[in-house]
């Protein structure tokens, strides 16, 4: 039985199973409202950016401080891409 999580979450047996597989609640609120929208369709394919492995390194920096990976300086081309997938 799953819990009533609100107005805010619109599919609580999809945030339930996305949080049992240690998704954030954000983004587990965030997919299933996606899935309770008609007007969404959170299984296809997203933008058109070429794979990680196709940036240079600077792009895929640039990427990292954009969205707050710490000791971005650090890493090789490989921990970036690793790093921002993991994000």
């Amino acid at each position: 039985m799953t819990k009533n999580h609100g107005t805010s979450v619109k599919n609580d047996d999809v945030y339930e199973a996305l949080r049992d597989d240690g998704a954030s609640k954000e983004k587990a609120a965030r997919i299933a409202n996606a899935q309770a929208n008609d007007n969404m369709d959170p299984g296809q394919k997203g933008g058109s950016h070429p794979p990680y492995e196709e940036w240079t390194k600077d792009e895929l920096y640039d990427q990292a401080r954009n969205v707050g990976i710490e000791g971005r300086s650090d890493m090789t081309k490989d921990e970036l891409i690793e790093a921002l997938r993991a994000r």
